[in-house]
Formats: C-alpha cells, sequence, structure tokens
C-alpha cells in the first residue's frame, strides 16, 4: 500500500503499511508483520479566538477632567518618579519634560500638553504612581 522510511534515534525503520480496514492496520516494519489496533485520532485544541470588549455607551456625557485654564497631568502608566524638573509656580512648554518616570526599566519623559504656570505638583522623586495618577496642574 505505502511505503515510509524513518531514521528514530540514529535507527533506520522500513515501513510498509499492508492494509488498513477500520481501525486494524497489518504494517511490516524491517520485514517483521505486524498487526495495529489504532486509537482515536488525537486533535489538538484550538487558538481560542480573542474577542475586544466594547463597553456599553454611557447614558449621559462624562464630566470633562480639566477645568477652565486648568490642565490635569496624569500617569501614562504605571512606574516611579526618577526625576522632577517642575516646581509650583515653574513654566512648562509641550516641548520639554516636566518629570521623568520609571516603567518596566524604561524612563519615559513626560511632556505637559499645553504651555502654562505649574498650579500643583502632587508627586515627589521616589513616589510610585499608577496609571491615571494626577501628576501635577498647569493653569
Amino acid at each position: 500500500m505505502r511505503r515510509y522510511k524513518f531514521t528514530i534515534a540514529g535507527n533506520r525503520y522500513s515501513v510498509e503499511i499492508k492494509s488498513l480496514e477500520e481501525n486494524i492496520a497489518e504494517i511490516e516494519v524491517n520485514g517483521t508483520s505486524y498487526q495495529v489496533e489504532l486509537g482515536q485520532e488525537i486533535k489538538t485544541p484550538q487558538t481560542p479566538k480573542l474577542v475586544r470588549y466594547t463597553p456599553p455607551a454611557p447614558s449621559k456625557a462624562p464630566q470633562p477632567l480639566n477645568t477652565p485654564g486648568v490642565s490635569i497631568l496624569k500617569a501614562p502608566l504605571p512606574g516611579t518618579i526618577i526625576a522632577m524638573n517642575v516646581e509650583p509656580g515653574s513654566e512648562v512648554r509641550p516641548d520639554k519634560p516636566v518629570l521623568v518616570l520609571e516603567a518596566m526599566k524604561m524612563e519615559n519623559n513626560i511632556f505637559a500638553e499645553k504651555a502654562g504656570i505649574v498650579k500643583t505638583v502632587r508627586v515627589a522623586v521616589g513616589d510610585t504612581v499608577m496609571q491615571g495618577d494626577i501628576l501635577l496642574e498647569i493653569e
């Protein structure tokens, strides 16, 4: 019927499938005949499909986080504050980092969203912050 050549652990095998009826196979390995009962096919599980959860739309419009004239700077990811470049009363610009946040062994410069004056600083060097924590307020 079919002939195969295998090498297993350096040993060569010549296998011939003589007949196959239902779950019984008659095979010959290197000239020796065997009758083999075949088990059920082992099915490999399929990779689960990931479905993105979309929360239902809120019934009313959310309140803005920034009050008029005040901008709130939040932590973009969890980490530790390793450097502060501003203090209350400092002038900030969007192109200059206001602090450095270490997250996942990487130093991340955090920039202000708009130019202004720092109203309050809510963190200090060495503080651990979570994503979304308020770092400072800019007027």
